[in-house]
């Protein structure tokens, strides 16, 4: 009887491999532009599942969201979407070329795609007449709809990569709020159960590391389709 290797049991989604995400604050996504829409921050919050802190905002219609919280807020800050200030929501077409910009849409609406993790921003480079040049952090260049909406500045906690595991167990607690597999060992050293070359019933251990041509995904492992084994006589 066939089993699932680790790797398939893991992408199948249940409860033992699953995110814990009910204890994540919650989602950020842009909210609505509108142009009488002030807010005012009123917490800095930490949440599981995201690499910066968070900024609650309330705005002056009462309804409270998030935003990635950028490096220079402060609580009791205004924000306003018609001024380029820290943490406003504005669209591409109408931010100056050169400033720095974080959590930018792929597609106008969809709340926030691209520039999301800690200490990092995307810079405006050039402007099209129908597209935006956006400098990523990765070095490339890519082009956005004009209605596409960021926000101003530069995500705060610049410093999170810089400061040292020192023990693998705080490497174990990092990885363990959002589920990912901890530590990773060979697929020998592993379990009958949890790879194909996991074994302890004898002193070879491991299989032929070639896969076979057409193996699903889950047992794609090893030498694909290596052209030749064995020696070279």
């Amino acid at each position: 009887m066939g089993k699932r290797i680790i790797s398939q049991r893991r992408g199948r989604g249940s409860p033992t491999y699953k995110s814990p995400s009910h204890r994540f604050r919650t989602a950020v996504r842009h909210v609505c532009e509108r142009p009488d829409m002030k807010a005012k921050v009123v917490d800095i919050v930490n949440c599981p599942g995201h690499t910066s802190p968070l900024a609650k905002i309330k705005f002056n219609n009462g309804e409270t969201s998030f935003i990635i919280a950028p490096e220079g807020i402060s609580v009791n800050e205004e924000i306003n979407t018609e001024e380029l200030g820290i943490g406003s929501c504005v669209s591409l077409r109408k931010i100056p070329e050169g400033t720095l910009i974080y959590n930018i849409e792929n597609q106008p609406g969809d709340g926030g795609k691209f520039v999301r993790s800690s200490g990092i921003s995307a810079k405006i480079v050039a402007k099209y007449k129908n597209k935006i040049a956006v400098l990523l952090p990765s070095k490339k260049e890519k082009l956005f709809h004009p209605d596409c909406r960021a926000n101003i500045g530069r995500i705060s906690g610049s410093g999170r990569t810089e400061k040292p595991l020192v023990k693998a167990g705080a490497n174990y607690h990092r990885m363990k709020a959002r589920n990912k597999l901890y530590p990773k060992v060979s697929g020998t050293s592993m379990n009958a159960v949890d790879h194909p070359y996991g074994t302890s019933r004898s002193s070879k251990k491991g299989r032929p590391t070639t896969a076979r041509k057409h193996a699903p995904p889950g047992a794609n492992v090893g030498k694909i389709k290596a052209r030749r084994t064995g020696k070279k006589r």
